[in-house]
């Protein structure tokens, strides 16, 4: 589409009157834009083709519509995070992944929705109600990124920006067949962000395919120097091309990461792919990563992390959060300095773990969720193969 207007085949204006008409169409049946300003599309389209007629650069990401997730904050546009509390929060500045999009030459026209402060792998909230799978409007979309992907998948956003604690951009991507791509903490710096040193939550690009991704990862990665663990590589180096040689590669074929109950259906698609690897030339070994401690783990650090953000809420207004938010924040409140620094260095442990499991095998193929999408009245997973899940 960049090219399209680059190369003066369509106009700025002309792609974001056509998304903005679908948009119209399509959006009142899933619920996956919550806030859209099509004001701001039209007159940023219009800057673009007027850049254009004066010869200026309009940037890899020029002329593209895009909506944020709504956990982010976008200056003057509501901002929500899918809470009673800010349904009405309009902020007066941008989070650096915006400020990135933007300069990069997208136009912002709105936000996705997003479970309460992004808790869990299902978009509902009480300020928008449910985001739909457009596959199948009686399944959940997925979460905590649900209203990106399903603006994606029905094309009314050629890209989008997520983010993911335990999978939230990974998951909702696995249930609407698009893209999302978790990478490591400080690739993408999050700012501003009350956690600096130790976050297991990153913001990450979304898109339809491999390439769109890699170009919206581009634009977000990079250094910058108010976060202390961001990665100095500039973003530029996702735009080489992808394409490689994959003969000879060693993989591991992991359909259930040793351990963990995953729903037949999910491996029967999983198995029914491996002969793409085979034929890619690439040796695939059955190898399971050791998650000794891995589910504690994460308690602790997403409670730590929901007591940092969301402590105050519980404090003062306790009755306006959900029952799992409420929860989630109090595993964060209870905990013990002896309970965080055994997490600290069992996390260690953990990273050491991967680290030898990885220098064997270039890429861990396995499940992105143990299950397919379930319904959507459904709040979160109570059991996989007959085994109870304690939590969401």
């Amino acid at each position: 589409m960049v090219s399209l207007i680059k190369d003066k085949h369509i106009s700025a204006k002309e792609l974001m009157e056509a998304h903005l008409e679908h948009i119209s169409r399509v959006n009142p049946k899933v619920n996956a834009i919550v806030t859209l300003r099509p004001e701001l599309g039209i007159e940023g389209a219009e800057q673009v083709d007027k850049a254009m007629a004066k010869g200026h650069q309009i940037g890899i990401l020029g002329g593209l519509p895009v909506a944020h997730k709504d956990l982010v904050p976008t200056k003057g546009i509501r901002t929500t995070y899918g809470s009673p509390l800010y349904s009405d929060f309009v902020p007066d500045y941008s989070a650096l992944i915006v400020e990135r999009i933007q300069k990069a030459g997208a136009i912002t026209i709105g936000k996705t929705n997003t479970p309460e402060f992004g808790a869990g792998s299902q978009t509902f909230n009480e300020v928008f109600g449910e985001t739909l799978n457009p596959y199948d409007t009686s399944k959940t979309c997925g979460g905590s990124s649900g209203g990106a992907a399903v603006a994606l998948a029905t094309r009314m956003l050629p890209i989008a920006d997520g983010s993911d604690t335990g999978g939230s951009l990974r998951n909702p991507a696995n249930f609407c067949n698009v893209i999302g791509f978790r990478p490591s903490p400080g690739r993408v710096p999050t700012f501003p962000s009350k956690v600096g040193w130790g976050p297991i939550s990153v913001q990450g690009p979304m898109a339809r395919n491999i390439d769109d991704c890699a170009l919206l990862l581009s634009a977000i990665a990079g250094e910058d120097s108010r976060v202390p663990i961001s990665i100095t590589e500039a973003g530029e180096r996702f735009l080489e091309p992808l394409e490689r040689e994959f003969k000879g590669v060693n993989v591991a074929w992991s359909p259930s990461l040793g351990s963990l109950p995953v729903d037949p259906r999910t491996t029967g698609v999983l198995e029914s792919q491996r002969h793409v690897f085979d034929h890619l030339g690439c040796n695939v070994f059955e190898a399971d990563p050791d998650f000794t401690d891995a589910d504690e783990l994460f308690l602790i650090w997403r409670g730590w992390g929901r007591e940092i953000n969301q402590g105050e809420h519980l404090r003062n207004n306790r009755d306006k959060l959900k029952d799992t938010m409420i929860w989630d924040i109090e595993q964060g409140v209870n905990l013990t300095g002896p309970q965080v620094g055994w997490a600290e260095a069992k996390r260690m442990e953990l990273f050491q773990r991967m680290h030898r499991f990885m220098d064997k095998y270039e890429f861990l193929i396995c499940p992105v969720s143990q299950r397919p999408p379930f319904d959507v009245k459904q709040r979160w997973v109570s059991e996989i193969n007959g085994i109870e899940m304690e939590n969401f």
